[in-house]
């Protein structure tokens, strides 16, 4: 029974990942942030628990990656998919065919975050740090980004092109090059952690800030500075890099 606790644990994670994504097409948009946010808890102690255990397996990292793939792929993807169908469309763009095809744009997602993943498994360089966008971090974005400015995502101000240029942006962060620290210490020490104390010290005003403004609205703040926290860890690991574009 011991062995099986992990897996467990990560089919939990696929279950939210499925949860998400039906919400995700039926519009319910705060619901599938939530149980991304639940998977992402669940990803984060299912490894935990199999080390601690000593029960780590080749099954169980597959489970994972499988599990990752619905949950910070596919139902961040539904609910792209279901804002591009209400989005406002440029005049260029504003025909049957930019309606129609736009939106699968969103399943873009998925796909680099399944080759994201298999990068990951089989990348060495990976073990402390990342290279390349990990997907948590990408479905928390989209997740929080779309729960919390669905309002402004949808009006003039923002459009299809834009947000097909996010998708892209995105999906090629998740299989680029660039170094992307995680918050792994190793140590307590400023030294050997100053970016990853930074960052954190950066999120906590943030989220502090979005608090105080947030008027009650636990989950929308909440997704609100997410989306804000990981824009700006995105933002950090690109200034702290020489990319390659």
């Amino acid at each position: 029974m011991r062995k099986h606790i992990p897996n467990m644990i990560t089919c939990c994670n696929l279950i939210c990942g499925c949860i998400a994504a039906g919400a995700g097409f039926y519009h319910h948009f705060a619901t599938a942030f939530l149980f991304i946010l639940l998977g992402a808890l669940f990803d984060f102690f299912d490894g935990m628990v199999a080390r601690k255990l000593g029960v780590s397996g080749a099954m169980g990292v597959e489970m994972d990656s499988l599990a990752d793939v619905v949950t910070f792929g596919v139902a961040p993807a539904t609910m792209v998919f279901t804002l591009a169908t209400e989005i406002c469309y440029p005049s260029f763009m504003y025909n049957n065919f930019f309606f129609t095809f736009i939106p699968y744009c969103a399943f873009l997602i998925p796909a680099f975050s399944a080759i994201r993943l298999a990068k990951f498994n089989l990348d060495a360089r990976q073990h402390e740090n990342f290279i390349g966008m990990p997907t948590p971090a990408n479905a928390i974005f989209w997740g929080g980004l779309i729960c919390s400015s669905e309002a402004y995502l949808k009006s003039p101000m923002f459009n299809a092109l834009w947000l097909v240029l996010f998708i892209i942006m995105f999906c090629w962060l998740l299989v680029s090059e660039v170094p992307m620290f995680s918050l792994k210490f190793k140590n307590k020490t400023w030294a050997d952690n100053k970016l990853r104390f930074v960052y954190l010290i950066l999120c906590a005003i943030i989220l502090l800030l979005f608090a105080i403004w947030g008027k009650g609205h636990i989950l929308l703040t909440l997704a609100r500075g997410l989306a804000s926290c990981i824009g700006l860890y995105v933002v950090i690991c690109l200034v702290n890099t020489k990319c390659t574009f």
